[in-house]
């Protein structure tokens, strides 16, 4: 069964529109998660909320929010205060225009979204807005409120259905500057670049997600079934050391380049002889470049010898 809704309401492009629900198409339930105890009971650790300055216990209806406008100063905001604040977006994603989704800069995606029809009846518009994406290499931006926040949500097709990516804003996203600009210019021999290039080459492949594995997640499942089954447990794992400060960059590059080519020759199949269904092992083989029939002929007489020995 999927997951409930995580939003609903409306995607419009221009007069069209269509209901529709989000659900987030990425999980972290399936991770080991650990909870804090007590070591001497075993029981569960309980937080209460209490006052900072008193140290009394504050009820959920005495709790509300406050902006910090000083030190410990707070200026206090009611709910009622904070759902005034009414925007459009809040059950209706318009889509305010289309781009490239090639020009969408990784670093603004935030979390995706599935996005599917929310009733029968609009499946007809959701299937319209979503053909006429497809091909076109565009995503839709527009504006949804999730959380009580407004955030931009870039639309895609995907199958049947619509991905639906959260971005930050421009504030949100660290400029690039305060930390490459110290990374000083080198200028690199071309030689040393062709084989960093060949390594790259040797290591190309499809991207392929199934083929990634969670060790840690992996190691932890079988420590605690070991836990479970009453294994005696390592206390600590030895430290991994850090690699070794390259030298002469020349080198290690040849080594690597030797190394892959190795691996390379190490995975692959051994060729063996094709050999066609039904057909029998040859008694003789056939050496040199002489025509099958004059082979066959050298070799029958010596067979009839064998025979009559």
């Amino acid at each position: 069964m999927a997951p409930r809704p995580y939003w609903k309401g409306y995607l419009k492009l221009s007069l069209v529109s269509c209901p529709i629900a989000l659900t987030p198409a990425t999980s972290s339930s399936e991770k080991i998660s650990f909870r804090q105890v007590n070591k001497e009971t075993g029981n569960r650790i309980r937080y209460k909320k209490v006052d900072a300055e008193t140290d009394e216990d504050v009820s959920n209806e005495n709790i509300g929010k406050g902006y910090e406008v000083g030190k410990n100063e707070y200026l206090i905001m009611d709910e009622e205060e904070l759902e005034a604040i009414q925007l459009e977006s809040t059950h209706t994603i318009e889509i305010d225009q289309f781009v490239p989704f090639t020009q969408i800069d990784k670093r603004y995606y935030d979390q995706p979204y599935y996005i599917v029809p929310g009733d029968e009846v609009g499946v007809e518009a959701f299937a319209v807005i979503r053909e006429a994406m497809v091909g076109k290499g565009v995503a839709a931006l527009g504006r949804v409120v999730m959380s009580k926040r407004e955030r931009v949500i870039a639309i895609e097709p995907h199958g049947k259905g619509l991905i639906g990516t959260t971005l930050h804003y421009a504030y949100e996203v660290r400029k690039e500057s305060e930390y490459f600009d110290d990374i000083p210019d080198v200028k690199i021999v071309p030689d040393m670049l062709k084989l960093a290039q060949h390594i790259v080459d040797s290591k190309e492949g499809e991207f392929q997600p199934d083929l990634f594995v969670d060790h840690y997640e992996e190691a932890l499942i079988e420590i605690v079934r070991k836990k479970r089954a009453h294994v005696p447990l390592k206390k600590s794992a030895e430290r991994v050391s850090a690699p070794r400060n390259v030298i002469n960059l020349m080198d290690a590059l040849r080594k690597s380049v030797q190394s892959e080519k190795t691996a390379a020759r190490a995975a692959k199949p051994a060729k063996g002889k094709k050999r066609i269904a039904g057909q029998g092992e040859m008694l003789l083989p056939i050496s040199g470049k002489k025509p099958a029939k004059e082979a066959a002929k050298e070799a029958a007489p010596r067979t009839r010898q064998r025979r009559a020995s």
